[in-house]
C-alpha cells in the first residue's frame, strides 16, 4: 500500500513524567509534607513547652530516657523534614534529579526508627509518647514512598544502561519509536 519515510510520520512521543515529579505534586503528597511539616512544629513547641516543664518532674532514670527519646525524635523529625523537602525541590524543578542523588546521601531513613527499649520508658509523659509514636507512623510513609522511588530509579537506570534499549535507539528512527 504506502510507504512512508520517517520524516514523514509526526512524532507523537511526549517526555514521560518521572513518577517522583508526579508525586511531589499529589494530593497526596501535599498532604504528607503538611502532615509532616505540621509534626516538626508540634514538637518543637511540645519540647520548649509542656514537654520541659513534664521533664523536669521526672526522677533521674525517666528523665535520661526522655532525653534520650527527644534525641531521637527531633533527629527523626529532621531526617523526614529533609526528605520531604528534598522530594518538594524535585517536584517544582528546583532541584534536577542528579543534584537530589548528591543530596540524598544525607539524608538517612533507615537508622531513625524505633530504638532500643529504655529503662525509664514507661514512666515518659503521655505527650512526648503520642509524637513518638506519630512520627514513627510519618517515618512508615515516608519509607515506602522512598522505596517506590529507588525501585522506579533502579529501573529507569537499567532500561537506559540496556544494551538492547541502546541499539534500540541506534537503529530506529525516532518517528518509528514513537509508534513502536
Amino acid at each position: 500500500c504506502c510507504v512512508m519515510s520517517h520524516e514523514s510520520v509526526p512524532s507523537v512521543v511526549e517526555p514521560t513524567v518521572a513518577f517522583g515529579a508526579r508525586l511531589a505534586n499529589s494530593p497526596a503528597f501535599k498532604e504528607l509534607f503538611r502532615d509532616g511539616m505540621g509534626l516538626v512544629e508540634e514538637t518543637a513547641a511540645y519540647l520548649d513547652g509542656p514537654g520541659r516543664a513534664e521533664s523536669r518532674e521526672l526522677e533521674r532514670g525517666p528523665a535520661l530516657a526522655y532525653a534520650t527519646e527527644s534525641m531521637r525524635l527531633t533527629t527523626r523529625l529532621m531526617q523526614l523534614a529533609s526528605w520531604l523537602l528534598l522530594q518538594r525541590a524535585i517536584g517544582a524543578g528546583e532541584m534536577t534529579h542528579e543534584e537530589a542523588r548528591k543530596e540524598k546521601h544525607r539524608i538517612s531513613l533507615t537508622d531513625i526508627g524505633r530504638g532500643n527499649s529504655l529503662s525509664g520508658s514507661e514512666q515518659l509523659p503521655q505527650g512526648l509518647n503520642e509524637i513518638i509514636e506519630r512520627s514513627l507512623s510519618l517515618h512508615q510513609r515516608v519509607m515506602k514512598l522512598d522505596v517506590m522511588l529507588n525501585v522506579q530509579a533502579k529501573s529507569e537506570a537499567s532500561q537506559q544502561q540496556s544494551p538492547v534499549n541502546a541499539q534500540f535507539d541506534e537503529e530506529v528512527p525516532p518517528a518509528v519509536r514513537a509508534i513502536a
